[in-house]
């Protein structure tokens, strides 16, 4: 492919036109890469969240047949909790990697590794080889977020950036709104299968078979994409100085970027937590509800688990329709009231409107209108690190320093999921429905984001450092 086209460094200009005015051709490709490699990174997370609780039943099954609900539960969020501890290892190192290496190459590797895995979880015998599998597939999932913002920051016109980057997190949402459709598919033709298996699987395992896919993604990538102009004349220059490129070392040693990553990193761990430690878990809820509703309507064997993960499907389909909504929304209101009072509005909205669902949620006409909101107001959170964690690095740090706050808060989410299950399994487990009050005691974890956003700083206006 020709030279890439150069990239303005000064301030975006303000006359009115709209935001894609100047994009060519390869600005386009590259977002679009860049926006499929995140949507399918997001459609594999989203097949293991809608997988976990029937894989669990599964794998766990004893001599009768049965698992242990609690069993379930646990093993259900230590699986999570792995996958997470995968998602974190993958980011720190594949994070470095694309500072040094290239954006483009480490993007392909990170998407082969989550797709290939992903499919190899389909084959799982036991609750162990499934985690390692997740694990690994976590190495990839965790690699492919900050090199994919990277590369589309160091690529677009300044004007564009903001928007590219809220575009790109907001079409994540096709990939959990496309895993919800598969999730409601194969909840329709295990009702018709009357054995409750797909050609011999249940049919979570087909969900694994799905997410293998995006493996051809990287061909693409392969063909196509170059490295950013940006870090093309870093690495040239520092072929000659001697000048290293990423490493936590580097981060670390500069007073300003070590103070961005802290803030950045603490930032990000509470959306992280908020979202995979409680809002992925309503799911589990909605199951957990229905269930007994069906059951009290006489609904049994393939009939109830198909429907099961149908209303499961529409669960998380509602929540992505909600998100969807808030990260199209999310670049032009950061832009208008700033990255600061944006993180506060959302931080405060995500922690209201996801203790109503788990407080209110009890039938199935609520999943049509508090699930959106709960996923407007969470999701928001995500758009904001896309626009925002690229902007506090400079080029030799932007994919490790992002890296850094996306996943070493990762690494204290890790601990979200397990904390719910345990809340869930043992501390609440004579309630009724053991997941609201671990869920509503969760909810204080948006209260750390409000803490540490008056020590970060505002970077609205400003031009990527360099």
């Amino acid at each position: 492919m020709a030279d890439l086209p150069h990239v303005p460094r000064g301030p975006a200009p303000s006359d009115g036109r709209p935001w894609w005015h100047g994009m060519n051709r390869y600005h386009w490709f590259v977002l679009t890469v860049a926006a499929l490699g995140w949507l399918f990174d997001c459609l594999d997370q989203q097949l293991f969240n809608l997988a976990r609780k029937p894989a669990m039943e599964t794998l766990l099954a004893g001599a009768s047949g049965a698992a242990d609900p609690k069993d379930v539960a646990w093993y259900g969020s230590l699986a999570t909790c792995i996958f997470l501890l995968g998602w974190a290892t993958g980011g720190l190192v594949f994070g470095v990697i694309g500072d040094r290496y290239g954006r483009a190459k480490t993007m392909m590797i990170t998407i082969v590794i989550y797709s290939l895995c992903t499919g190899l979880s389909a084959l799982s015998r036991g609750f162990w080889d499934f985690a390692f599998y997740r694990f690994i597939t976590g190495l990839g999932v965790g690699g492919e977020f900050a090199v994919g913002v990277s590369l589309v920051a160091e690529v677009m016109p300044e004007r564009a950036r903001p928007h590219a980057l809220g575009l790109l997190q907001a079409l994540s949402a096709v990939g959990n709104f496309l895993a919800a459709s598969i999730g409601i598919g194969l909840g329709e033709l295990q009702i018709m299968s009357h054995s409750g298996k797909l050609a011999g699987w249940e049919p979570w395992r087909w969900k694994f078979v799905i997410g293998a896919l995006p493996a051809v993604l990287a061909l693409v990538i392969r063909a196509g994409l170059e490295e950013p102009e940006r870090w093309r004349e870093l690495k040239a220059r520092a072929a000659h100085t001697g000048e290293a490129l990423g490493g936590y070392r580097a981060l670390f040693a500069d007073a300003r970027w070590r103070r961005n990553a802290l803030v950045g990193m603490l930032l990000a761990c509470a959306g992280v937590i908020g979202l995979w430690g409680i809002a992925f878990f309503s799911v589990d809820l909605v199951r957990s509800v229905l269930q007994k509703q069906f059951v009290a309507d006489g609904l049994s064997g393939a009939e109830l688990a198909g429907k099961l993960t149908k209303y499961q499907g529409y669960a998380s389909m509602m929540i992505q329709v909600g998100a969807f909504a808030s990260m199209s929304l999310a670049a032009p209101l950061c832009l208008r009231i700033g990255r600061k009072p944006f993180f506060a509005l959302s931080l405060v909205a995500a922690m209201l409107s996801t203790a109503m669902v788990f407080r209110y949620l009890s039938r199935p006409a609520d999943i049509w209108w508090m699930l959106p909101i709960m996923g407007f107001c969470q999701l928001s959170l995500f758009a904001g690190y896309a626009i925002y964690l690229p902007e506090l690095f400079p080029t030799r740090l932007r994919s490790t320093g992002t890296s850094f706050c996306y996943n070493v808060g990762r690494f204290i989410a890790a601990g979200g999921p397990l904390l719910l299950g345990q809340l869930a399994s043992f501390a609440f487990a004579d309630f009724p429905e053991p997941l609201r009050p671990a869920g509503l005691v969760m909810c204080g974890v948006f209260l750390l984001g409000l803490a540490v956003l008056p020590f970060a700083p505002e970077t609205n206006g400003k031009p990527l450092p360099e």
